[in-house]
């Protein structure tokens, strides 16, 4: 027999969030946990693949061009990989503030993001607003 977890809210097909419901209604949770899950389990299974053709191709090359190539690919592969385990880092906190009701509000101003923002970026932790005034900040910064 499944278990089923009193806690998780059925979607009906093809939902999404919108700005006329309640912002982070127990739907519109659902619908971010699942969003996230999803996400991180799509770069798990790429790094998998990833870990795969590298281990596959550790072959010494005896030619130095080939194996320059091979090399700076591998490196590439590994920057990229990297920065999956960041992202993959960030959703995992993503989750818990959904678990602790945090999320989808901006870190600066404590307002809700907006359904928009947080479905096209899901871990976003600041207002679009909170943002821009934190990349203007920067360039600031960079500028001096």
């Amino acid at each position: 027999m499944a278990c089923v977890d009193e806690n998780r809210v059925e979607l009906p097909k093809n939902y999404r969030p919108t700005e006329k419901e309640p912002f982070m209604s127990a739907r519109m949770q659902e619908y971010f946990r699942r969003k996230l899950l999803a996400w991180r389990d799509e770069i798990v299974a790429e790094s998998r693949t990833t870990l795969d053709n590298l281990r596959a191709e550790n072959v010494a090359l005896p030619d130095m061009a080939d194996r320059a190539s091979s090399e700076s690919d591998r490196a590439l592969e590994l920057r990229a990989r990297d920065r999956q385990r960041k992202l993959i880092s960030k959703i995992d906190a993503a989750l818990r503030k959904l678990e602790t009701g945090d999320y989808g509000y901006c870190e600066d101003t404590g307002e809700p993001i907006g359904v928009a923002r947080l479905d096209a970026r899901p871990i976003a932790t600041l207002s679009l607003e909170a943002q821009e005034r934190h990349e203007r900040s920067e360039r600031l910064r960079r500028d001096d």
